[in-house]
């Protein structure tokens, strides 16, 4: 059953990948939403707890995304605070987006099934987004990263929001933890190529080393935030995530976006 209650939806993370698809999802039902970030006219930062109550004043429904990630020591803690905070004031629904396969994150994900709200948490592994606008991104021609021939079942993040919209909106999908993936298993090197095919370009994938990619990340960021995500992406990429599950459709009554339809619509941004 549907229940589209103009209540105050916040987003956490809503100028991120899946939050501004979440945010124009639940626009277009005309729902109330307010979208916070650090930048937002209403700030909200994770490392300020002071940024927190006016970003959840009057807010009766939550999308949880943690920044950098939520794998992150710190996470935990901090979404139980937040959680206790929103609960108290008013939040009934929790949706937290989670990493897949990743048994770092639980702890937070405990937070939030403890919280007294009623929950939904989506465990997600690689955006096929990351080709467009994050770390996949081509640096000239090359998708530079450390997966070597790893497979990967690629979650197209319009599919991660409407999964999200879903349990947001109704109560079908309380207390449910749900695996996202896309249909199908691809190397990082087959989804490149299929990004070439699409947009013409002479893209290819360049699998290099944890340690090359480390130096590239260090000169961007300081060495505890490298020294992470090299140690998660170590994790991530030894193939036990390698397989599909049917938990997209099993929400939405429909098959996951394939990385080819991602592909074709990337065009724009890629070429």
């Amino acid at each position: 059953m549907m229940n589209t209650t103009k209540k105050l939806t916040v987003l956490v993370g809503g100028k991120g990948k899946t939050g501004r698809r979440v945010a124009e999802r639940l626009r277009a039902l005309h729902l109330p939403v307010r979208a916070v970030s650090p930048s937002t006219a209403v700030p909200f930062d994770w490392n300020d707890e002071n940024t927190w109550s006016a970003a959840l004043a009057g807010a009766t429904s939550l999308y949880l995304t943690y920044h950098p990630d939520l794998a992150v020591p710190a996470a935990a803690e901090h979404v139980r605070r937040l959680c206790k905070l929103a609960v108290a004031g008013g939040v009934e629904k929790i949706v937290l987006l989670a990493g897949r396969g990743e048994p770092q994150v639980h702890p937070a994900e405990q937070a939030v099934r403890a919280s007294g709200a009623a929950w939904t948490i989506l465990e997600c592994g690689f955006f096929m987004q990351n080709f467009s606008e994050g770390v996949l991104a081509p640096q000239g021609d090359a998708v530079v990263f450390p997966a070597k021939d790893v497979r990967e079942p690629f979650i197209d993040c319009d599919d991660i929001a409407d999964v999200a919209v879903a349990a947001l909106i109704g109560d079908a999908h309380e207390g449910q933890t749900y695996e996202l993936t896309g249909p199908r298993l691809m190397t990082f090197g087959e989804a490149t190529a299929e990004l070439a095919g699409a947009t013409g370009r002479p893209l290819r994938y360049l699998p290099v080393t944890f340690e090359e990619y480390g130096q590239g990340l260090a000169e961007h960021f300081p060495a505890p935030v490298v020294d992470f995500f090299i140690g998660l992406f170590r994790f991530l990429l030894d193939g036990h995530t390698a397989y599909v599950t049917s938990d997209v459709e099993r929400v939405l009554g429909r098959p996951p976006r394939d990385f080819r339809d991602f592909a074709r619509d990337a065009t724009a941004v890629l070429r």
